[in-house]
């Protein structure tokens, strides 16, 4: 139905009106409420200008220059004489608590890439959810084509996430299924690369050939030369493609070559990571702050580009990538600097996997237990108070 500019009337102002209200608001719809008590929710909505609202019971007459109504009460008497009113004003109306005796049906729906979907299951409404949610499974994972053209050529910078191939964005994961190449990160999710048709040419980003030096110009090159032979060319990274990912000088490299280039953001593992792990960055009362540093160089190292003693006295949260392999490097930097050599630290390892591990310990040990457990990258380093909650909450 296209509401833009009519008047809905939604009599009831419970849960199910909360739930079909950001829908009708969104459509552009005059929504007018009438019920004697309403969620808060509801009445946010009301408070912020995005409906109307009479807080008192029903009268007939409600539905007068209403092209759409819902009677969703929990009183059957009052929205049968909703659907009632609505017959001889020729209004359509659903009425949510027996669908088959309203004169419309509100199908389970979403939206996807310029897709209305609309499930009608004859009123069984887990039914007609459950058939959305897989339809949109398909359409996100590319097992249902949203089109039988190919995809323009171009590049898409695509984040993986942290490693659970359920954490890659939905439409990472649709461009992901378009894709005539993949340039894959060793930290890329690997297990959705197995997803890929038999057609699409698999690049290992970490086993391209020269120096270290020229890796970098050498993948930019694969993504440059892939699009320019007419393919779509999907670059995909662990974590986030700005954070430390390099993401930015491969949009540089295509934009001056002329190749488009599309932009996913990803779930980075700088907070997600710790949070899989039952550790919040930040946590009212006991840190305002927190700041992610890559740990891919010593502090004393001439590129290094971090004011490690300006990092010391900060009192927040610290997140170290790349940092394991340096870790006493690290501790001892912030040591130096003033940071307390009994902060809480924590060190989890291929999180959000299967084989995630956690080791906890303090500045002044932390490096000696990394060497005991044996602790190896992929892993994050959280440093602060925070380092010492646990999924209990103890």
């Amino acid at each position: 139905m296209h509401l833009a500019g009519r008047r809905v009337v939604v009599v009831g102002g419970g849960s199910v009106a909360q739930r079909r209200l950001g829908l009708l608001v969104a459509s552009g719809a005059h929504v007018h409420v009438v019920a004697r008590e309403v969620t808060p929710a509801v009445e946010a909505f009301a408070t912020s200008g995005q409906i109307t609202l009479a807080q008192r019971e029903y009268r007939r007459g409600d539905l007068a220059d209403a092209w759409y109504a819902i009677a969703c009460t929990d009183e059957p008497d009052t929205n049968a004489a909703v659907v009632a009113e609505a017959e001889e004003e020729r209004v359509f109306c659903v009425r949510a608590d027996n669908a088959v005796r309203g004169t419309a049906s509100t199908p389970a729906s979403a939206r996807y890439d310029g897709l209305e979907i609309g499930i009608l299951a004859r009123g069984e409404h887990r039914r007609s959810a459950s058939v959305r949610n897989a339809v949109l499974d398909a359409l996100q994972s590319g097992a249902l084509p949203m089109s039988a053209e190919p995809a323009a050529p171009g590049v898409a910078l695509v984040g993986g996430g942290p490693g659970d191939p359920d954490l890659i964005t939905v439409r990472g994961r649709r461009l992901l299924a378009q894709a005539d190449v993949v340039v894959a990160d060793r930290l890329a999710p690997a297990e959705l690369l197995a997803e890929l048709g038999p057609h699409v040419e698999v690049i290992d980003a970490a086993k391209i050939p020269y120096g270290r030096a020229m890796a970098q110009q050498a993948i930019n090159d694969a993504l440059i030369d892939g699009a320019k032979s007419g393919k779509f060319v999907v670059r995909l990274k662990g974590g986030d493609p700005y954070v430390f990912g390099r993401g930015y000088e491969e949009l540089e490299a295509c934009v001056a070559a002329g190749v488009p280039v599309t932009v996913v953001p990803g779930i980075t593992s700088a907070i997600s990571v710790p949070s899989a792990a039952g550790i919040p960055v930040t946590h009212r009362g006991v840190t305002h702050e927190f700041v992610v540093v890559s740990g891919h160089v010593a502090p004393d190292h001439p590129d290094s580009l971090v004011d490690w003693p300006a990092l010391a006295r900060l009192g927040g949260t610290i997140v170290l990538l790349m940092a394991v392999e340096r870790i006493e490097a690290f501790a001892g930097a912030l040591m130096d600097g003033g940071r307390d050599a009994g902060t809480p630290v924590a060190v989890v390892q291929e999180g959000t996997l299967r084989t995630q591990r956690v080791v906890r310990a303090d500045l002044a040990t932390v490096a000696q237990r990394v060497r005991d457990e044996q602790i190896k990258p992929p892993a994050i380093v959280v440093i602060g108070a925070v380092a010492a909650f646990t999924p209990d909450g103890r």
